[in-house]
């Protein structure tokens, strides 16, 4: 079905340029003209297109595995992040045995900020650029989009003190700053409390460090557009060769048609165009697609999910059991 309502328009476009083009070449050849085009050089620029656009796709997709990964790493320091608040602050107080609610309090504080950061980064990363694709209509239709649905104050605020909330919004690059806060918060349980010692204290600030290059990293991607000199001429090429192909293929079948009635197998051209086109058109846009792996769309990092499986692994660390519910995909996709 989804593919259906992406693909019907291009679709009836091809049937109807290969029929028009098949009635053309009727026509000009019941005036003894023939306008049909050798098949040879144009099988010759349709695997030169081919080449074209497996260059541009490998380098979309190498954008999009490489945005995949970061994520990836994103997800497992997370998990070591709420391992290390879980282990390494444990006051212990003597007369209860239990922890302090102070140090209950702080083991919060730092991983609700660790939640805060993700759905900040991720909100960062989901913001036009001068340079962002502007995708088909039925693409967008499917996917969230650009910008982002979602706002601030639904999915960073729950997890901050409206005090620190309103301070970290007014910066340009909130995620960074909520990074350099928890930074202090541990200088803070190092030197004024005594809570962390200095190995833990140099162990949690180097898992800190690594949100910092991995944030880096996504932001490399989304700074750095695809070259437009490969999307661009990748697309002119491959509409000039599914034009001209109705024209080749015509000839090719009327070369072969031997039987009683004079092009009898021409009409062929029109379910053989349309689907050749029909490939070469869906191979083009796939890269497209696929060069912006942040902007929430159907073939996108779903960080969606991924933020909201890393909330749940570190909130249920804390012992919480009202959770929300795992993002489930919809329609096969998964934002």
């Amino acid at each position: 079905m989804i593919l259906l309502r992406f693909a019907w328009k291009p679709i009836v476009f091809f049937l109807i340029w290969s029929a028009l083009a098949v009635y053309i070449f009727h026509y000009f050849d019941h005036e003894g003209i023939n306008i049909a085009i050798p098949f040879l050089p144009l099988s010759t620029i349709g695997i030169a297109v081919s080449f074209y656009i497996g260059f541009k796709n490998n380098a979309a997709y190498d954008r999009f595995w490489e945005a995949r990964k970061i994520w990836g790493g994103i997800v497992n320091n997370s998990r070591t992040w709420g391992n290390q608040v879980h282990s390494f602050i444990t006051e212990i107080n003597e007369d209860s045995g239990r922890m302090s609610c102070n140090v209950i309090n702080e083991q919060q504080q730092l991983i609700y900020r660790q939640i805060a950061w993700l759905y900040a980064l991720k909100l960062q990363l989901r913001r036009p650029s001068s340079f962002s694709i502007k995708l088909r209509k039925s693409v967008q239709a499917l996917g969230e989009g650009q910008p982002e649905r979602k706002n601030w104050n639904e999915e960073v605020m729950p997890f901050l003190d409206l005090s620190e909330y309103k301070e970290v919004v007014g910066y340009a690059n909130p995620a960074t700053q909520l990074i350099r806060k928890q930074g202090a918060a541990l200088q803070d349980l190092a030197e004024k409390h005594d809570a962390i010692n200095e190995f833990r204290f140099i162990a949690m600030m180097n898992t800190q460090s690594e949100f910092y290059n991995l944030q880096g990293k996504c932001e490399r991607i989304k700074n750095t557009p695809f070259p437009r000199q490969y999307a661009h001429f990748s697309s002119i090429f491959t509409w000039i060769f599914i034009l001209l192909l109705p024209y080749g293929l015509v000839g090719l079948f009327v070369g072969m048609d031997t039987g009683p009635e004079a092009h009898s197998l021409m009409w062929l051209t029109v379910p053989f165009s349309t689907l050749i086109s029909w490939i070469f058109y869906t191979m083009e846009i796939v890269g497209d697609n696929s060069e912006d792996p942040f902007e929430g769309f159907i073939n996108d990092v779903p960080m969606n999910a991924l933020c909201r499986t890393i909330e749940i692994d570190l909130r249920e660390m804390l012992g919480e059991t009202d959770l929300p519910d795992k993002v489930l995909a919809e329609n096969g996709i998964l934002m």
